[in-house]
């Protein structure tokens, strides 16, 4: 279920929380209508918002984004933008990129007009104003919401640190593991994962064995490292 918050404003804003279903959604976009999560089932989503068609950050992240698209698509992810401009706005926003900046955005764009999608997902910030701020959603092929990130309208998005969170979360899955802080570049461990802490004691007793037997790095029985 969505969690509130509240702000100084005294205004509740509810917005789904890590791990739960996202929300079913009917949207009009720049390519047509769809129906969220169900038209991505069995793929990852990348749903992030934008304050304003026509402003230069969000242009710049837009250029980033699509540059980077054949990135995210390798890893099983579509991306999907929103803001409250209406289809013609994004449609006449695209093409400016295109004819000005030389890149074609070819994901879809929601056209939120009403705001009911971006209060849906918690994207209204009173204190921001009364555009969308700089969210991005990652929704796993079961349409669970798997990570929530928030900027400010003033600060564009870094697209190498949402690609390396999809790849980390793909990497959990995969191999059932946690992956340490700036992976896979951390400089103390590299590029290796975090393996599990044990729940009992006798898991813990026997961490140490199968480190061993393993050629695990065994740091401690909570603090386990291994390759990949």
């Amino acid at each position: 279920m969505p969690e509130p918050t509240t702000n100084a404003n005294e205004r509740t804003i509810e917005t789904p929380g890590i791990g739960d279903t996202f929300p079913e959604l009917t949207v009009e976009t720049s390519h047509g209508e769809l129906e969220l999560p169900d038209d991505y089932e069995g793929e990852w989503l990348v749903l992030f918002s934008h304050p304003g068609d026509f402003t230069p950050v969000c242009t710049s992240e837009f250029v980033a984004f699509e540059q980077r698209r054949e990135e995210f698509e390798e890893l099983n992810a579509e991306l999907l933008g929103l803001s409250i401009d209406r289809v013609h706005s994004h449609i006449k926003w695209t093409d400016w990129i295109d004819d000005n900046l030389d890149v074609d955005i070819q994901f879809p764009i929601i056209a939120d007009d009403q705001g009911t999608v971006a209060e849906t997902l918690g994207m209204l910030h009173p204190g921001a104003g009364t555009a969308t701020v700089r969210s991005v959603f990652i929704v796993d092929p079961e349409g669970t919401v798997r990570l929530i990130l928030t900027y400010p309208m003033e600060i564009g998005r870094n697209i190498d640190e949402i690609l390396r969170s999809l790849r980390a979360l793909q990497k959990s899955d995969e191999q059932e593991v946690a992956v340490p802080a700036d992976w896979p570049e951390n400089e103390a461990f590299g590029d290796k994962v975090l393996m599990s802490p044990p729940s009992t004691e006798a898991g813990a007793k026997a961490r140490r064995e199968e480190a061993d037997a393993e050629e695990y790095d065994y740091y401690d029985w909570w603090f386990v490292t291994r390759e990949q």
